[in-house]
């Protein structure tokens, strides 16, 4: 199951491979925007934890489905553009992010998700108490390791291809000193 950090890191991969190379690089302000937005679905099990002290009271209802991500990425955008002037990104790019965490719990786990809320519910069953959310968070983290891992795999696959395809490995770059060389090749070690 995915926690904090391998949704996260699956948010990072979403947004790369949706934004098309137009953000080269992401600053620290995205990522924490990516990491919320990654983990919004999961503000079921505080509400769960708060009222009832069972993280899975709620778990894996309204919060896990494609309405959820619409709305949720819309209203985040919204902010955003309201906070800032200019947002960091626009509301799809917010509802895929969200949309990623449903989908990482349905392909990692296996509970149901709640897709099509409200005309299909399915909630988490069991009992999860605030000692066993915080030690899985802090903990269990070591699990995501693969999932971590793989996006990086995967981000830097993008990226490798895109620039292929985009002729981004045998562009032409201007030095310093008015000269220019080829990217990647072998007299360049000598500049």
């Amino acid at each position: 199951m995915p926690l904090p950090l391998g949704h996260a890191a699956i948010g990072i991969a979403t947004h790369r491979l949706i934004s098309g190379g137009r953000q080269k690089t992401i600053n620290w302000q995205a990522v924490l925007l990516i990491t919320i937005l990654s983990n919004l679905p999961d503000v079921d099990v505080i509400v769960g934890l708060i009222l009832r002290n069972n993280g899975s009271a709620f778990h894996r209802g309204p919060t896990h489905s494609i309405l959820f991500s619409l709305v949720a990425g819309y209203a985040i955008y919204r902010a955003t553009v309201w906070y800032r002037k200019t947002p960091l990104f626009g509301w799809k790019s917010c509802a895929a992010v969200i949309f990623s965490h449903i989908l990482a719990d349905y392909l990692f786990t296996t509970a149901p998700v709640s897709f099509f809320w409200p005309f299909e519910v399915y909630w988490s069953t069991g009992n999860a108490e605030w000692q066993q959310i915080f030690h899985a968070v802090f903990f269990d983290a070591a699990k995501d390791g693969a999932i971590v891992f793989a996006s990086v795999i995967l981000i830097l696959a993008n990226t490798l291809l895109r620039r292929f395809f985009e002729g981004g490995f045998f562009r032409s770059a201007k030095l310093s000193d008015g000269r220019t060389c080829r990217r990647y090749e072998e007299d360049a070690l000598s500049l």
